[in-house]
């Protein structure tokens, strides 16, 4: 790995083709990305959809990660939510015979989509105003881009520390 490889995705540089405002939304989900790709790759199967003292499972937060970009990148460009991401919604967190690495495939393809959304993205859309859920609830479409990243990165947290800890519980004592 070289020295540009090895520093966290924002002292990497711009990122070609995004608009400078949102620099910092492709900076996080990227990064969001290498952190669980390179702890997750090959997780334990029987691991995946345990609950250490109750938190969400390993496979809640990779169907989460996916689904929430999904969603929210949907309301920045002013659309509702297909029947397919409602589904989506109602079934995270709900055991699957997928993988580890099919959900981290799934959150991998969620990021490429969020980053050319961004790439297509005028900057001077930034504070347009968008509803949030059935509700409408108001935001803007920098809000939701910013919330997306931001929420992204504290799954991403609390993903990491479930899975050291699982996994540091299954290994036998040296």
């Amino acid at each position: 790995m070289g020295v540009a490889e090895s520093l966290e995705v924002w002292l990497r540089g711009p990122l070609p083709a995004i608009p400078a405002l949102f620099q910092p939304v492709a900076h996080a989900l990227l990064q969001a990305r290498e952190e669980v790709t390179a702890l997750l790759t090959d997780f334990p199967a029987d691991l995946l959809w345990e609950r250490p003292a109750g938190v969400a499972s390993v496979g809640f937060h990779l169907q989460h990660l996916a689904g929430v970009l999904s969603r929210l990148f949907t309301y920045a460009r002013a659309e509702t939510l297909t029947p397919e991401q409602l589904q989506a919604l109602r079934a995270e967190g709900q055991p699957t015979s997928a993988t580890a690495t099919e959900l981290i495939g799934q959150f991998s393809e969620q990021v490429d989509k969020a980053l050319e959304q961004l790439r297509l993205t005028p900057q001077d859309t930034a504070t347009e105003p968008r509803g949030v859920g059935r509700a409408q609830l108001p935001s803007t479409v920098l809000g939701l881009l910013f919330h997306a990243a931001e929420h992204t990165q504290r799954h991403v947290g609390q993903l990491l520390v479930t899975a050291r800890v699982l996994q540091a519980a299954s290994t036998p004592d040296r």
